[in-house]
């Protein structure tokens, strides 16, 4: 493996270049955080999704986890 001074700075796997990515003064920043949301959006709708299509599939691991949460659900305290 190169030396971290002997990578190419425009190099994806370079650690360095993560830095650059929570720029807050980049004017286009806007359109990022619009985009990672629907990023994040997308993948909680695939998410919920495939959740859904595990208790289709395995419907008694589904009731037990049913019921496990409304037994926890009922022993705590508020």
């Amino acid at each position: 493996m190169p030396e971290p001074e002997q990578r190419n700075r425009e190099d994806p796997e370079n650690p360095e270049n993560l830095g650059n990515l929570g720029n807050l003064g980049n004017p286009g920043n806007l359109e990022s955080d619009a985009q990672r949301r629907r990023r994040r959006a997308q993948f909680l709708r695939e998410l919920t999704e495939a959740r859904e299509l595990r208790d289709r599939v395995q419907p008694r691991r589904a009731k037990t986890a049913r019921l496990r949460h409304a037994m926890r659900m009922r022993t705590f305290r508020w």
